[in-house]
């Protein structure tokens, strides 16, 4: 894998990563290059309502409409990504592709010049690593790298999106959804 870039894939937890942090989690790659990686948690819906946040983003953003968990660093800063409605304007300065039509959306646009077919999803906080580390994490049997849909990001039902992700792989992975929340549950 040294080399390819993960961008756009999905981490999804081991069901023995224990971390608190990361337990049961599903993140989605923003970016990963030779300098690190940076992604966002897409299953830890905070009970922030968007509305308290970003009261201009409410109308936009999608079900349930709260802020979410993106990861341990830099909580206090907040991160979107969006899914393009057919004909947006969205472009290369305020919207970074990510996986099909979801992407990256720079919040200091105006959430009234967007189209209402705009989806959006709030974040506070990101998951980073730096150089080499999510080889690392990779090679000790962390994560499972897997395929990202643009639902996965706006998915009404967060608290199912880690078993759904892993059933969805099939084989003995797809078993992993089923494991229990701690190994002494076993």
């Amino acid at each position: 894998m040294p080399g390819s870039s993960l961008k756009g894939k999905l981490l999804v937890a081991r069901p023995s990563l224990l971390d608190p942090n990361f337990s049961r989690t599903v993140i989605l790659l923003l970016e990963h290059g030779d300098d690190g990686a940076l992604g966002v948690v897409l299953d830890r819906p905070s009970e922030t309502p968007v509305g308290a946040a970003l009261p201009g983003w409410t109308r936009l953003t999608a079900a349930p409409g709260v802020v979410f968990v993106g990861g341990p660093v830099a909580p206090g800063s907040a991160l979107a990504l969006a899914l393009r409605g057919p004909g947006s304007a969205l472009d290369g300065e305020s919207f970074q592709p990510v996986v099909g039509a979801l992407g990256a959306l720079d919040l200091s646009l105006d959430p009234d010049a967007l189209g209402s077919e705009t989806e959006v999803r709030l974040f506070s906080g990101y998951s980073g690593w730096g150089a080499g580390q999510v080889e690392g994490e990779l090679a000790e049997g962390s994560w499972i790298v897997a395929d990202a849909t643009e639902q996965d990001a706006l998915t009404s039902r967060p608290g199912d999106l880690w078993r759904d992700v892993l059933r969805r792989q099939g084989g003995t992975t797809a078993w992993l959804a089923h494991a229990p929340g701690h190994p002494s549950e076993n």
